[in-house]
């Protein structure tokens, strides 16, 4: 496997559609594991295709409730079982039903690094896509993992969080010397 360089804004292929993916053979596996061990590295809770450069209808997304339960002090977090990360890789994906609620949350991109901004997403969806061999799946997915597949899904169409943000921020440098 082999880490991937992220690209980011302004390069054009973040403002592209992607391409169906066609060819399921030993090529597409390593692109995937690349993904995946990219995604990891970052770290990201997801990656597109065209954020390495590849102009393909690929993502990777992998997350678990506890990304976002941080409000755990460390001493339940101790007690508790952990959950195991879901991994998903979307080949081909169509959102094919949306809820009609839908929820203000904070995004971040790797292709965009420093920026944040609040985006308003459906709180639940219906995707079908194919997995990594090319076998048809329908998955249904709200909450936070709803809105990652969404954002991930806009990747994929040439569509960026900033391009849905209510407000977008830059975050503080942290290697930025501090004021006094």
């Amino acid at each position: 496997m082999t880490l991937r360089q992220i690209v980011n804004l302004p390069e054009p292929i973040l403002r592209r559609k992607a391409k169906p993916v066609t060819k399921f053979d030993k090529d597409l596996q390593t692109l995937i594991d690349d993904m995946i061990e990219t995604m990891r590295d970052a770290p990201g809770v997801g990656l597109a295709a065209p954020q390495i450069n590849i102009p393909e209808q690929l993502a990777v997304i992998e997350y678990s409730e506890e990304d976002e339960e941080e409000e755990f002090e460390s001493e339940e977090a101790e007690d508790r079982p952990l959950k195991p990360k879901k991994l998903y890789v979307l080949i081909n994906p169509e959102i094919i039903k949306v809820s009609e609620e839908k929820v203000l949350g904070v995004e971040g991109c790797l292709s965009m690094p420093g920026l944040q901004g609040e985006v308003e997403r459906h709180e639940a969806i219906q995707v079908k896509a194919l997995n990594r061999y090319g076998k048809p799946q329908k998955l249904k997915v709200d909450g936070w993992m709803a809105r990652i597949f969404q954002h991930e899904i806009d990747h994929l169409n040439g569509v960026l969080f900033t391009d849905r943000a209510t407000s977008v921020w830059r975050l503080p440098d942290p290697e930025a010397p501090e004021e006094m």
